[in-house]
């Protein structure tokens, strides 16, 4: 295994279990290899923390080190990682060593027995302890967001400074990326004979929209899931726009500037926003909470004596480039069937490529690719025909089936790996990532667009 140059910062296993206590040491059953990635698990107060360790990585220490207020969040992280070391299929085998008290981020910037710091919790202190990670030397993969606000952005571009001048990673975990339609479609969006020139659009009619779905009340392998009270408050958990829309807009830039160098200051005008609240009553909360009242933070959210008004729904209208695109994040309560659920479309032209999740999709994401433009039908059936073609040395399997005037993009099920499995895709990503020294060129720049848009986006809605 090569070593991580610039990167792992425990030269010799022998140095850090000096540091050690006799019962640390018995804990930790495998060895110490300095040339590998050790986990160190802050504060996982949201449940995508466990998810990047649903699976086993040769690369990852199996023993991870937890710091964590006592409490109810990082029982619900424990419990997830417990359920994927005891499954009968491909269990994993964590050694989770924790630490439970008030100074728990003071205890594992003391006592540094990881070099990777995992954020996913509340996402008030987050860039906080983004900014300490890095400046401690210590790499970071954090959920998103990575900023909620201005003021946190102002930070969070700080951090990256640092993070280049430590030669450390600081990135985030952006599963969409993974999604096999969203794969598909950014691999046709690029192909001229089939799509054509990216259309420009108008504010009212833009040429990139997405809109994304989500439900409070859902279950996440396999288990109804808790969520913390704090997850309803913006101050803390965020606004949509700032929250979920990191991953629309990142989808945005990732498909339709491939691999290029974003300047936030030029490529970037926001034009309009909004953001709107989803009405909760007690009797939801308590059954996505397990609480049977609001703490006092909420209290500014409530209306007519019991009606939380949950900060959950927002709209983006900005041009990437001159590129119109709208993104829209919403919450609700519970989805009366399927899930989660997610619509995209991109206007080129000679092809309008589209993803749906519908009943009529059996509530799982499709791609259709129809015609724009006055190209002959037979024409375009051909160009269909050889984008395909194309796809499959890629992606083996993939067909299509015709559908009046649009074509249907059959997947095979091997591609399907679920969200969930995203996580895994993305930590794989990042351990190439960490193998090499360095973040491709554009990443940088396209976290920083990133937050810039969303951050901005929510300054201008709360100003309207």
């Amino acid at each position: 295994m090569k070593h991580f140059t610039g990167l792992l910062f425990f030269a010799m296993s022998s140095a850090i279990l000096g540091c050690q206590s006799p019962s640390e040491k018995e804990a930790e059953t495998v060895k110490t290899d300095s040339n590998m990635v050790r986990l160190l698990t802050l504060d996982p107060g949201h449940f995508h923390a466990a998810l990047v360790q649903k699976t086993s990585y040769p690369d990852i220490d199996t023993t991870v080190h937890v710091y964590a207020p006592d409490g109810t969040e990082v029982e619900s992280y424990l419990n997830l990682v417990k359920q994927y070391n005891g499954r009968t299929d491909d269990p994993t085998h964590w050694n989770e060593v924790v630490y439970k008290g008030t100074d728990f981020a003071e205890k594992m910037f003391a006592e540094r027995k990881g070099n990777v710091v995992v954020l996913s919790g509340n996402n008030r202190l987050k860039t906080d302890y983004i900014s300490q990670s890095v400046a401690a030397g210590l790499n970071v993969l954090a959920d998103k967001p990575m900023a909620i606000d201005t003021a946190n952005f102002a930070k969070l571009v700080t951090a990256f400074d640092a993070a280049a001048a430590k030669k450390v990673l600081l990135y985030d975990i952006m599963t969409e990326r993974s999604e096999i339609t969203n794969m598909l479609q950014k691999e046709l969006m690029h192909m001229p004979e089939l799509f054509g020139d990216q259309q420009k659009g108008t504010e009212k009619d833009p040429a990139v929209m997405i809109e994304s779905i989500h439900y409070f009340s859902k279950s996440v392998s396999g288990r109804q899931l808790i969520r913390p009270d704090w997850f309803f408050d913006p101050r803390q958990q965020g606004d949509a726009i700032a929250d979920v829309g990191t991953h629309l807009v990142d989808i945005v830039q990732w498909q339709c500037f491939p691999e290029e160098v974003l300047d936030y200051a030029k490529d970037i005008r926001i034009n309009r926003s909004r953001i709107w609240p989803t009405p909760l009553t007690l009797s939801q909360f308590s059954s996505v909470t397990g609480k049977m009242s609001y703490p006092d933070f909420l209290k500014p959210y409530i209306v007519k004596d019991s009606i939380l008004n949950t900060h959950a729904n927002g709209e983006m209208n900005y041009t990437l480039r001159d590129i119109h695109v709208k993104i829209i994040a919403r919450w609700d309560y519970k989805a009366a069937e399927g899930g989660d659920s997610h619509y995209a479309v991109v206007k080129g032209s000679k092809a309008i490529l589209e993803i749906r999740q519908t009943k009529a999709e059996n509530f799982k994401p499709v791609l259709y690719i129809k015609p724009a433009g006055s190209t002959p039908r037979a024409d375009f059936e051909a160009s269909v025909q050889q984008a395909i073609v194309q796809i499959n040395k890629t992606y083996p399997g993939v067909s299509v089936e015709k559908n009046n005037n649009e074509w249907k993009v059959i997947v095979p099920a091997r591609y399907d790996v679920g969200h969930e499995a995203h996580f895994g895709q993305v930590m794989e990503r990042y351990l190439d990532y960490l193998k090499q020294g360095k973040l491709p060129a554009w990443e940088v720049p396209g976290m920083i667009a990133k937050y810039y848009t969303t951050t901005q986006s929510l300054a201008k809605a709360i100003k309207e």
